[in-house]
């Protein structure tokens, strides 16, 4: 998929367009400028780390010294940046406003970003995904949304680093939205609520149901569980579609020890009965009940059941975006929607988390010549990405767009163990309760440090 002609004047003049202003994004327009690139960042927010900030309440499993690119380092070093202790954990506030926005406002990158200008579509100028005929010698189209109206850019390459906050997976153990959605959707959260802080009076004193089995839903789980210890009220229902939570295990050879820990705290509580666990809960219907409740319906072990609660979290992962991609050639995996030389590193259902490795373009590339998905959007479905895995994506597409094969293939980056994903995970992975459902932008988040059963839905 390489063209080794020189590109035409026309085009090489173009900028590489990144969409996505997040750390991934950023650390693309970091890799590109110490290459003499010229480089635009479309973010559809109105700052830096737009997607960040929705959890910004939440804390990190990893240390500051693995969540900074090394290009992005130096811009800000040059800057007369502060670095933060390497050891700490930061918050996802603490991110944006110690390393993400000094890092958008430096001179060099500045100029190039521009907010509020959410992509729609991506394509070829002139060019529909059926034209072959000099393709990979047409610039890139970027339909743009801003506040002045819709306008198209050109680029000579396209890094979409957008990220998956955006578009969460459904309620549904199908990928689909519950029936009857529609009649409880002020009741529904997204994963990560602040349940300690901004949303603490909504969620206290409630009977709270959180769906999903990953961290994102770990972390919420505790969270509700320290305000029910708190306020001495509310109940805290946790529901997957596994058999058991394989994901948040409490795996102490995690070198990500906080995540590590993340799982045996769980699991002490659910052994301690301040939350209940509901394995094997298919959902595929929910309604108001006579009483104003929520009622969450599905298939259960003893057929179908119901769960009556107050407030649902949807925890259940994120998938990429697509749409805004259909007119180019892509090449991604039909199970979890990742680049197809990708997928099998990263896909749950075939191996552990820790045994994902460091990749670039060789895994990257689509038969769109020099269009790339990176970060968390490269994972699609698939869990536990971590930054520095995002960093080591663009850092070779960099050298890859320079020109240098050699050190666009070379991949020298030692990643933390984890033990958080096993093999026997089967078909509850990536999903609504999937085993390893998605975190936030980073997937790497760690939240703040009561008996209940299904009722029998007979003749439904």
């Amino acid at each position: 998929m390489t063209c080794t002609a020189p590109l035409p004047a026309a085009l090489a003049e173009l900028p590489v367009a990144i969409i996505g202003a997040g750390p991934i994004g950023l650390a693309a327009a970091a890799q590109l400028h110490e290459r003499g690139f010229e480089a635009i960042v479309l973010e559809a927010g109105d700052s830096a780390g737009a997607a960040v900030q929705q959890w910004a309440h939440a804390r990190m499993f990893s240390s500051w010294e693995h969540l900074v690119d090394p290009a992005a380092a130096r811009l800000l070093d040059a800057a007369g940046w502060d670095a933060p202790a390497a050891a700490r954990l930061p918050t996802g506030r603490e991110l944006v406003d110690a390393y993400l926005a000094p890092l958008a406002a430096t001179t060099e990158l500045a100029p190039s970003i521009h907010y509020r200008s959410r992509v729609l579509a991506v394509t070829r100028e002139r060019a529909d995904r059926t034209r072959t005929a000099r393709r990979d010698r047409t610039p890139f189209v970027l339909r743009v949304q801003t506040d002045a109206g819709v306008e198209e850019r050109r680029a000579r390459a396209v890094i979409d680093a957008s990220g998956t906050w955006g578009t969460p997976n459904p309620l549904g153990s199908n990928g689909l939205d519950p029936i009857g959605i529609e009649t409880v959707a002020e009741n529904l959260h997204g994963a990560l609520p602040d349940v300690l802080g901004a949303d603490r009076a909504r969620f206290a004193g409630r009977r709270t149901l959180v769906v999903g089995a990953g961290h994102s839903a770990a972390s919420t789980l505790l969270a509700l569980a320290t305000l029910a210890r708190e306020t001495g009220a509310g109940e805290v229902t946790w529901a997957i579609r596994g058999s058991r939570p394989t994901r948040v295990s409490g795996d102490a050879d995690d070198e990500l020890r906080e995540r590590g820990l993340l799982g045996s705290r769980v699991h002490e509580l659910v052994r301690s009965g301040e939350i209940t666990l509901v394995d094997r809960f298919e959902i595929d219907r929910v309604e108001r009940a006579e009483d104003g409740a929520v009622r969450v319906m599905g298939a259960s072990r003893r057929g179908r059941a119901a769960l009556e609660v107050d407030e649902v979290v949807v925890a259940t992962g994120f998938r990429p975006e697509l749409g805004m991609l259909r007119e180019l050639r892509l090449d991604l995996d039909g199970i979890v929607e990742a680049p197809r030389a990708l997928a099998p590193l990263i896909d749950p259902n075939l191996h552990s988390c820790g045994t994902v490795y460091p990749h670039g373009v060789a895994e990257l590339a689509h038969p769109e010549h020099d269009f790339y998905l990176a970060g968390m959007k490269s994972y699609g479905r698939a869990p536990t990405f971590l930054l520095l895995t995002g960093y080591e994506q663009v850092r070779s597409i960099a050298d890859e767009l320079a020109g240098d094969a050699a050190a666009a293939r070379r991949v020298e980056l030692v990643l933390p163990e984890t033990g958080v994903c096993s093999t026997d995970i089967g078909s509850a992975a990536s999903g609504a309760g999937g085993c390893c459902a998605v975190e936030p932008a980073a997937a790497e988040t760690l939240g703040a440090s009561a008996g209940r059963t299904l009722l029998p839905l007979a003749g439904r």
